[in-house]
């Protein structure tokens, strides 16, 4: 690729870029407006004085402290085992042979075609049963028994590292789970992040699953507790746009961080 294309490239590149940022850029600046500037017309792109307050205010407005440490608890923990508990079962359907493995991976595929919604009345009988409703078990406790989208996943990455690792392993005398520990998470760490980051990201934004299980607003994630402020706040643009600000930072900065590993982890490439 010569030079002159690589230059009309990147600048195509950075008008995509542009256009696709600058509805994030306009609400960014937004905020820092008064609510006269923000409902005026024409808009302007910058505020008169920058009011920084507004975020201030924002958040004390309602216990969004509360909603935000919440939120971190229960997307922490379910990453943690997504990532643990998926990668465990890939790897023993990746790297073992027994009776009937492909029958229960089959049967294993067939429930992603299942949706949410046919499951949720179900999954609320049985976590009223166990008195978890109005806590945050429901929602980190089945994440630790995996996900079927993200074992395929992982059990088609390990499929592709040669037998020589444990094969070599196994002369060191290290049992099955070493393998599995020493040996297949360090060369897993791409799919594993790529998981994690997939797995941050829906269990961030979700809204449906906290509505089911919360009913004390100390319990709420901060998308719940963001989407019953704006159901107070309807006329209130500023802070629904300064809590929005803050809700979205953490997944921008984590795929800023990780999306390397995410493209590693979708190529399945090995290193």
């Amino acid at each position: 690729m010569s030079k002159k294309t690589k230059v009309v490239l990147y600048i195509l590149l950075t008008i995509v870029a542009v256009y696709f940022l600058a509805p994030f850029i306009y609400m960014l600046l937004t905020t820092f407006k008064t609510e006269g500037e923000a409902i005026a017309y024409p808009p302007s792109l910058f505020p008169e004085e920058w009011h920084f307050e507004n975020y201030i205010e924002a958040w004390t407005s309602q216990p969004f402290g509360t909603y935000f440490l919440n939120s971190v608890i229960v997307t922490v923990l379910t990453t943690a085992g997504t990532v643990l508990s998926s990668s465990l079962v890939a790897y023993g359907f990746a790297r073992f042979k027994f009776r009937g493995k492909n029958i229960l991976f089959m049967i294993l595929l067939a429930t992603m075609m299942i949706p949410w919604d046919v499951t949720m009345i179900p999954q609320y009988m049985e976590f009223n049963l166990f008195g978890w409703i109005n806590t945050l078990l429901p929602l980190i406790v089945p994440t630790w028994f995996g996900s079927a989208y993200n074992i395929f996943l992982m059990r088609q990455f390990l499929m592709g590292i040669p037998k020589d690792y444990e094969e070599a392993a196994r002369l060191d005398g290290a049992n099955s789970f070493q393998i599995y520990w020493k040996i297949f998470m360090p060369i897993l760490k791409p799919c594993l992040i790529m998981v994690g980051v997939l797995n941050m990201l829906t269990v961030w934004n979700d809204y449906l699953g906290p509505l089911i299980f919360l009913q004390d607003r100390t319990k709420y994630t901060l998308a719940l507790g963001l989407a019953s402020f704006k159901g107070v706040h309807t006329t209130a643009i500023i802070p629904m746009l300064c809590i929005t600000v803050i809700m979205i930072i953490p997944p921008i900065i984590v795929f800023i961080f990780a999306q390397k590993y995410i493209v590693e982890g979708t190529s399945g490439s090995i290193k």
